[in-house]
C-alpha cells in the first residue's frame, strides 16, 4: 500500500512541474489584447487549435511574437497583418474571399455537377443497335448458332 501511495504522489508531483508560460504585461489592455489574439490566431502545425491551446514549437514562437509586437506598441490589427504576411491567411479562422478561396469551393462543386451530368446522361441515351449480331458471323458460325439454340429448346 505504501508503494502505491508513493507512486501516486510521484505522479501528482510530476504534473505540478509542467512548464507554465509566465508572461508580464505592461497594462490590463495589453493582457486583454494578447489573450484575444492568441485565441483568434490558428496554429499552422496543429491546424485545428489556436496558438493559445497549442504546445507546438511554432505556436510558442507565435505567442512570443504576439507579445513582442504588443509591447512594441502595435495594434491588434497590426499583429494579425504581421502573422498573415508571415504565415499566410491560414492563421486566421476567417480568411478573406479571394480568387484562391473561391476556386477551393467551386472546383469540387463543378466536379460533382459534371459527374452527375455524365451519370444521368449515360442512362438516358438510347442504346443504338446498327446491325444484328448475326450479320457479323460467317455462314458456318450462323449454322452452329442455330444448332445450339435448337438443342437448348429441346
Amino acid at each position: 500500500m505504501k508503494k502505491l501511495t508513493a507512486l501516486f504522489l510521484l505522479c501528482v508531483s510530476l504534473a505540478s512541474v509542467a512548464a507554465i508560460e509566465g508572461v508580464q504585461f505592461s497594462s490590463p489592455q495589453q493582457e486583454k489584447d494578447y489573450h484575444a489574439l492568441t485565441q483568434e490566431l490558428r496554429c499552422p502545425q496543429c491546424q485545428n487549435n489556436n496558438i493559445a491551446d497549442s504546445n507546438a514549437t511554432i505556436a510558442v514562437d507565435m505567442r512570443h511574437k504576439v507579445l513582442e509586437l504588443l509591447q512594441a506598441g502595435k495594434s491588434k490589427q497590426d499583429v494579425v497583418n504581421f502573422m498573415v504576411e508571415r504565415y499566410g491567411h491560414f492563421v486566421t479562422y476567417d480568411p478573406p474571399l479571394t480568387t484562391g478561396t473561391i476556386a477551393l469551393w467551386l472546383i469540387p462543386a463543378l466536379f460533382v455537377i459534371f459527374g452527375l451530368r455524365l451519370l444521368f446522361r449515360r442512362h438516358t441515351q438510347p442504346v443504338e443497335v446498327t446491325k444484328p449480331i448475326e450479320s457479323h458471323l460467317s455462314d458456318e458460325q450462323k449454322q452452329r448458332l442455330q444448332r445450339l439454340l435448337q438443342e437448348k429448346k429441346e
